[in-house]
């Protein structure tokens, strides 16, 4: 199992008012799952994907992740997990615009100092996984959306990680080359890597083998 979940909880205080965004949340997560987290805006998708992959803190309960208790790991803790073990997909690509695509995908081992010519390797083909072999020495602005989606798909396995979460990877998409980033979490699977992805589109969560549905901070539905 490479996530257990217990009794996640997650409450925001907005002045005088309390905000509980998720609500005793429990789920285990085997290595390899393909898995959707689902559900209206609001619902506490991105908040679950958000302690899943370390960028913030529960409120109350326990997260095991491949064994070892990060519930209650402080920043530095949390910083080397996410730099070193998971890698992230959000709906904006993030690319910095003044570098090349390979220098954008070498950005992940570079902020945990890992300058190794293997390294190297790795984002080149990580790169070329994703259909830009022929791209690396181009910029941002010379790419369409769907080619910088793929550069920060790229980007998220240069450190080969044990998870990969995808916050509306296909958002600013059409649907077209939206279904082209699907494939390639479709391949990833199949490779056996552990892929989790947020959507609030039926379509991108009918992709996963599982989907969890998320409904006023709790679990309402979860099947494969």
């Amino acid at each position: 199992m490479l996530i257990h979940a217990e009794n996640l909880s997650r409450t925001y205080r907005m002045g005088a008012t309390e905000v509980c965004a998720l609500r005793s949340v429990s789920v285990d997560i085997d290595r390899g799952e393909f898995v959707a987290i689902a559900g209206p805006s609001g619902a506490g998708k991105s908040t679950l994907m958000h302690i899943l992959g370390c960028l913030e803190q529960p409120s109350s309960g326990r997260y095991l992740l491949d064994g070892r208790d990060v519930s209650a790991l402080g920043d530095r803790g949390l910083s080397r997990i996410r730099g070193k073990e998971i890698g992230f997909v959000f709906q904006s690509c993030n690319l910095v615009h003044q570098l090349n695509v390979l220098d954008n995908v070498l950005l992940a081992p570079f902020y945990i100092r890992d300058h190794s010519p293997e390294t190297r390797r790795r984002c080149v083909r990580a790169v070329e996984m994703v259909g830009l072999g022929d791209r690396l020495t181009h910029r941002p602005a010379e790419l369409s959306g769907g080619e910088m989606q793929r550069v920060a798909i790229a980007r998220a396995l240069a450190n080969d990680p044990l998870l990969l979460l995808a916050d509306e990877p296909t958002g600013n998409l059409d649907s077209e080359t939206g279904a082209g980033i699907l494939r390639i979490f479709d391949d990833l699977h199949r490779e056996g890597r552990t892929v989790i992805v947020v959507s609030h589109d039926p379509a991108v969560a009918a992709r996963a083998q599982r989907q969890i549905r998320l409904v006023d901070g709790l679990i309402r539905e979860d099947r494969r």
